[in-house]
């Protein structure tokens, strides 16, 4: 689901923001990120609009397809995509051998392992938390990019509990308290 959500929100970024370049976007721990290169600087501001184009997607549920293809396949729809200034770049990492897959979402595509939802209507109930600068494959002679991190829960109920679980942690941080 976190993985999914990472996709979803990507998406999401790439209708809002034409000509956006996209890195990695895994799933965490906790939740879920993307990291991001773009002119507009993304702020808490943002993020009401962004979680609209995700809810929108999620309600359209859209089917997460797998293709596995050549690299010369990948390399071109990739190129297509507008996806050349990372994407290239991590597909040249994938050891030959290996198999090569992308995942479309509705028109977005991305190069991805996987695993995913069968569809963007599971995920049900998301958040977005922060925006942070990273570096590209966290050298900081590489571009600095925007790291959009998020939530997602199975139900809106979870999703409220979970927040309400950091606020109270938050309440307590000793770094605060002391």
């Amino acid at each position: 689901m976190r993985h999914s959500a990472a996709h979803l929100m990507a998406a999401a970024l790439c209708r809002l923001y034409p000509g956006i370049q996209l890195d990695i976007g895994p799933a965490t721990e906790t939740g879920f990120y993307y990291d991001v290169e773009m002119p507009h600087k993304l702020s808490p501001e943002d993020f009401p609009v962004i979680e609209a184009e995700m809810a929108r997607l999620a309600k359209a549920d859209l089917p997460f397809e797998r293709q596995e293809v050549s690299r010369a396949e990948a390399e071109a729809q990739l190129r297509a995509a507008g996806q050349t200034r990372f994407k290239l770049e991590r597909l040249a990492d994938i050891p030959d051998g290996q198999p090569i897959t992308l995942y479309r979402c509705g028109a977005f595509l991305d190069l991805c392992r996987g695993p995913h939802l069968p569809s963007t209507g599971a995920i049900r109930a998301f958040k977005l938390m922060s925006v942070a600068g990273s570096y590209y494959r966290g050298d900081e002679k590489n571009p600095m990019l925007q790291r959009l991190s998020g939530v997602v829960r199975e139900s809106k109920e979870a999703l409220a509990a979970y927040l309400h679980q950091l606020e109270e942690a938050q309440k307590r941080d000793h770094r605060k308290l002391g």
